[in-house]
């Protein structure tokens, strides 16, 4: 059986390090599928477990001198730990967590303050495997912020090696006109040697590792360019060639510097387009007050258990999912549905862990924890999504493969052109291939589409918009049809009370009384709806005796010591009950698809009440929203024919097919596919799930807790029809900016290499330095991940 697994990359320095990857992990045996995410530096892998397993896998990609790891090992587990302050430190707590039953091996790293445990799944599990680091004395961190932690610390690395480049290249830059000083020489050669093998040695090794694997990436391109200013220096400098050699040390240790600049600013803003997810992760609670034998105490929220019970005052996070089971409140859901009021709770109802309570003191019987919370689901739904490839992104992948060869040809075509076919200086000639060399960008390629879909998926999720897979963002802009379940959907999915109409002589509020009080005794969908109804209108349901209730009929009772019967139409006449007064109003609600429920009181007809699934109040703007974006509607239903047309007409979808089963719906689906258009599904999710999984976009509505559990491309977690309408607004915003971001990369690409090749040297005697097409180079990333980052300003208007 296929099987899914997500592994963090490091050591990527381009695109054609993602590609690399991916072409080396197909061709194992077992392997279906394989995706590279070069910007979230994640291997996301469909493959067959009895051909190949995960360390298969992982093997695979350290053979091409790139670091991998599970992201979801199972038996193994990962952690941070505060607490430790020395080696004794270590030693405790690595002989606490050996003594626990199912752990096989424990080791504690104090200089990075991480637990690294394996262990039986049938014996002890995270939770346990906490308590127990909690009971020693330290406290358990969540891998989340361990990997947080990590990127900062790689972005400050980057500040530093570019400040210490820095440094030592601008001593250079000021005696740059002095070499013929032998004791500036002698300095500068010094300052650019450490700057080449100090700042400059990652790039060496990333060739390095590329090139033993027959391959080249961005690394190959800077240490060609950066080697050949530096040693030519060298070689210059001690004489070796001739005494017309000139020294040029500025260049090499410029060159590392704007590139290493580059590299802190592409980190930083790579950090930013995944903030949103980030910052979901940091919601989770790290306390909880958890109630045993009648006593209170603070414990981290990762030892909470499934079945504890836990309380949560004003203002604190709820640090589980579960239900609550005693006191009210209001909590503020906005981080998970995007709702920004906040929702009323009270006994019996479900909250979600990263929730922040604002009203009364609660407690919370705890149903799922750790992995299995709503917030963990959505972070794990994002990082999936975040790590699949867009359709477009393949056309990137293809230059990219064939990028560097091509560029150094170039490099060499540069040189011949100008030295032996110009017969420009060797030295011009030569600065000129080294400028084609470092100008060149695969990075920009290799950014421009992952950025964008991490940035709009961010967007998605502060929405409650969220997406599967990254390649649904570039699949929803293109939808041309709509296809719309009825029932939960466009409409509430329950009935409601719409209507009254009265006998002669009867006021409404009388009908209301008699009803409410007939009908709060029953279970029934339209008893619970008349009682619903009733309190609307400010009638509440009185005490009534001799209660009795027969199906497909209605119910009798006695208000007051008054006979009430409240039923069909059958029940009215079997008890003498003349309904010709109301005959026309009942034929005229028969016709909208309503429901009816005839009320009586002591042998007299008071009135009738007219029950539907009202449309939603948003249902209708957004079907007109969908309209003017060119995308048609078209509604399906089981419901009745007459039910079908009138929610039809409501809603102003295009046309309507009802009387349906669910396997008909796929059907429908299938028909509109095969006319060449590409088609979308919205329903619950449920009782859609064939039509969902058919439709090029499956899209759920209400997803609510169970986001992991839906069919569907995209799961709306709030019941609006309006989040469709921004999923498809928030699809074609990110293919925008997937395009803007390829047609600059190309187009940098296009004409910087030109220009760097001297293009407008004969006609205006311009030139580039080579360590300004390194710097052009470094930041052409840069403007890709900005540009990205101008997707936030649609969250406007979604």
């Amino acid at each position: 059986m296929e099987q899914k697994a997500t592994f963090g990359i490091t050591g990527m320095s381009c695109a054609s390090c993602a590609t690399r990857i991916e072409k080396a992990v197909r061709e194992l045996d077992g392997v279906v599928d394989a995706s590279v995410n070069f910007a979230m530096e994640l291997l996301a892998v469909r493959y067959d477990p009895e051909c190949v397993d995960r360390d298969a896998i992982i093997a695979a990609v350290s053979g091409l001198g790139y670091g991998a790891r599970s992201k979801e090992e199972g038996g193994k587990l990962q952690f941070g730990v505060r607490g430790l302050h020395c080696a004794s430190c270590v030693a405790t707590l690595e002989k606490k967590l050996l003594a626990e039953p199912g752990i096989a091996t424990a080791v504690v790293n104090l200089a990075q303050e991480s637990v690294y445990v394996t262990f039986d799944e049938t014996l002890t599990g995270p939770s346990r495997i906490f308590a127990a680091v909690t009971e020693a004395g330290y406290e358990p961190v969540k891998s989340d912020v361990v990997e947080s932690d990590e990127s900062a610390r790689r972005m400050r690395l980057q500040l530093v090696w570019f400040l210490v480049s820095l440094c030592l290249s601008l001593p250079i830059m000021f005696t740059m006109t002095m070499h013929g000083n032998r004791t500036v020489g002698w300095l500068n050669f010094i300052l650019a040697t450490l700057v080449q093998f100090t700042a400059g040695l990652a790039f060496y090794r990333g060739a390095w590792h590329s090139l033993r694997n027959m391959s080249a990436n961005m690394d190959v391109l800077v240490v060609l360019g950066t080697s050949a200013a530096y040693f030519y220096s060298v070689g210059a400098f001690f004489g070796l060639l001739g005494g017309h050699g000139e020294v040029f040390f500025e260049t090499s240790a410029m060159l590392i510097t704007f590139i290493r600049l580059g590299k802190y600013f592409e980190a930083r803003a790579r950090g930013k387009a995944s903030e949103a997810l980030k910052k979901l992760a940091r919601l989770q609670a790290d306390k909880a007050r958890l109630l045993a034998d009648g006593q209170e105490r603070e414990v981290p929220a990762s030892m909470i258990r499934e079945g504890d019970v836990v309380r949560v005052r004003p203002g604190e996070i709820i640090p589980v999912d579960g239900i609550v089971t005693e006191g009210g409140t209001s909590v503020d859901e906005s981080m998970v549905t995007g709702e920004s009021l906040p929702v009323e709770k009270r006994v019996g109802d479900g909250v979600s862990g990263a929730t922040v309570n604002h009203g009364g003191v609660i407690t919370v019987r705890a149903t799922r924890v750790g992995d299995d919370t709503l917030l963990a689901q959505i972070v794990r739904l994002v990082q999936e999504a975040q790590a699949d490839k867009a359709p477009i992104q393949r056309f990137a992948d293809r230059i990219s493969a064939v990028f560097v060869p091509v560029v150094v040809a170039c490099a060499v075509l540069t040189f011949v052109v100008w030295h032996l076919g110009a017969s420009e200086p060797f030295l011009l000639s030569f600065k000129l291939a080294i400028a084609v060399v470092v100008i060149a960008c695969p990075c920009a390629m290799g950014l421009a589409t992952p950025t964008a879909i991490m940035v709009g998926s961010g967007i998605g999720l502060n929405r409650g918009i969220l997406v599967k897979r990254g390649s649904v963002l570039e699949n929803v802009s293109r939808i041309q049809l709509l296809l719309l379940d009825k029932t939960g959907t466009l409409t509430e999915g329950r009935p409601s009370l719409v209507h009254l109409a009265v006998a002669p002589g009867v006021d409404e509020r009388t009908l209301l009384e008699h009803l409410a009080a007939a009908e709060s005794l029953s279970g029934h969908p339209l008893a619970r709806a008349a009682v619903r109804g009733a309190e609307e209108r400010g009638v509440t349901a009185g005490v009534v005796t001799d209660y009795l209730e027969r199906s497909g009929f209605g119910v009798s009772c006695r208000l007051k010591g008054e006979p009430i019967l409240a039923g069909s139409a059958r029940q009215m006449e079997e008890a003498g009950i003349a309904l010709a007064p109301l005959r026309d109003e009942a034929l005229r609600s028969a016709v909208t698809g309503c429901s009816l429920v005839y009320v009586a009181a002591g042998g007299v007809l008071l009135g009738l009440a007219a029950f539907a699934d009202r449309l939603k109040p948003q249902s209708a703007d957004a079907v007109a929203q969908l309209k003017s974006m060119g995308i048609r509607t078209f509604m399906v239903t089981g419901d009745h024919r007459e039910v079908a047309a009138a929610v039809a007409g409501q809603a102003g979808v295009d046309g309507f097919e009802a009387e349906i089963l669910p396997d008909r719906k796929q059907e429908v689906v299938k028909e509109y596919q095969r006319q060449g258009m590409v088609v979308g599904m919205v329903g619950d999710g449920i009782n859609d799930a064939p039509a969902l999984a058919q439709a090029d976009i499956g899209i759920a509505i209400g997803g609510g807790a169970d986001v992991a559990r839906e069919t569907g491309d995209i799961i709306l977690v709030r019941d609006d029809l309006m989040d469709v309408v921004a999923a498809v607004k928030l699809g074609r915003a990110t293919l925008s900016k997937v395009r803007q971001n390829l047609f600059w990369a190309l187009f940098y690409n296009v004409l910087g290499i030109p220009v760097a090749a001297g293009l407008f040297y004969y006609p205006f005697g311009i030139t580039l330095k080579p360590e300004f097409a390194g710097l052009a180079m470094a930041f052409s990333s840069v403007s890709v991940v900005a540009n990205s980052l101008l997707l936030k300003r649609s969250a406007r208007t979604l």
